[in-house]
C-alpha cells in the first residue's frame, strides 16, 4: 500500500543521502534504518541487503539520465541559449533526486563488479551526450564521448558546488553559466 511505497522510499533516499556522505563501505544498514525510523527488519522486508540497494539506484539514475539526454533529440536547431538553459535545469533537477548517488558511486562503489558497470554505463552516457552535442556543433568533434564527459563534468561540478557543497553562488548563475558554456562549446 501507500505506507509501504512511502518506507521504501525513504530507504532509497536515506542510502542515496548516507552514500554521498559516508560513501558505500561506510554505510551500516543501521545507519540507513535510523535515518529513516525503521527497524532493521523493516529494511529486510523491501530489499535483501545495501548493494540491491544500491543497485536499484543505479538502474533508475540511469533510466533518468538517459531520459534527460534524450531531450537533446527534440530541441530546435540551431539551439538556442534558453533551449540550452531549459536543459540544464532539467540537468540539475536530474542530479538533485541522483546526485549523491552518483558521486557516492564514483567514489566508494560496492564492489569491482558494480564499479565496472558504473563505468561503463558512465562512458555509454556521455557518448549519447557527446553524439547530441556533435550533432549540433558548428565544429563537430571526432571524439564525441570526450565532449560528453567534459560536459557531465562541468554540470556534475557545478551542481556539487552549488547543492552539496553550497557555495555562496546563485544556482540560476550556475545553470546560466554552464549553459552559456556548453552553447558556446557548440558554437565555438
Amino acid at each position: 500500500g501507500e505506507r509501504a511505497l512511502r518506507t521504501r522510499n525513504a530507504i532509497l533516499e536515506a542510502s542515496r543521502q548516507l552514500f554521498l556522505e559516508r560513501g558505500y563501505s561506510g554505510t551500516r544498514i543501521n545507519n540507513i534504518t535510523e535515518a529513516c525510523g525503521i527497524s532493521r527488519a523493516g529494511f529486510y522486508t523491501y530489499f535483501k541487503d545495501k548493494h540491491e540497494v544500491a543497485e536499484l539506484l543505479g538502474r533508475t539514475a540511469y533510466q533518468d539520465i538517459l531520459e534527460v539526454i534524450g531531450k537533446w533529440d527534440s530541441m530546435p536547431t540551431p539551439t538556442t541559449l534558453p533551449d540550452v538553459t531549459a536543459w540544464v535545469q532539467d540537468y540539475f533537477a536530474f542530479m538533485d533526486l541522483h546526485g549523491a548517488f552518483i558521486f557516492s558511486a564514483s567514489q566508494s562503489a560496492p564492489d569491482e563488479e558494480f564499479r565496472s558497470a558504473a563505468l561503463r554505463l558512465q562512458m555509454r552516457v556521455a557518448f549519447l551526450l557527446g553524439m547530441s552535442l556533435r550533432a549540433r556543433a558548428t565544429e563537430p568533434t571526432d571524439a564525441p564521448e570526450a565532449l560528453g564527459l567534459t560536459t557531465l563534468a562541468l554540470l556534475d561540478r557545478s551542481w556539487h558546488f552549488v547543492k552539496a557543497q553550497r557555495l555562496p553562488v546563485s544556482e540560476t548563475d550556475i545553470i546560466n553559466a554552464a549553459a552559456t558554456s556548453i552553447l558556446h562549446n557548440l558554437t565555438g
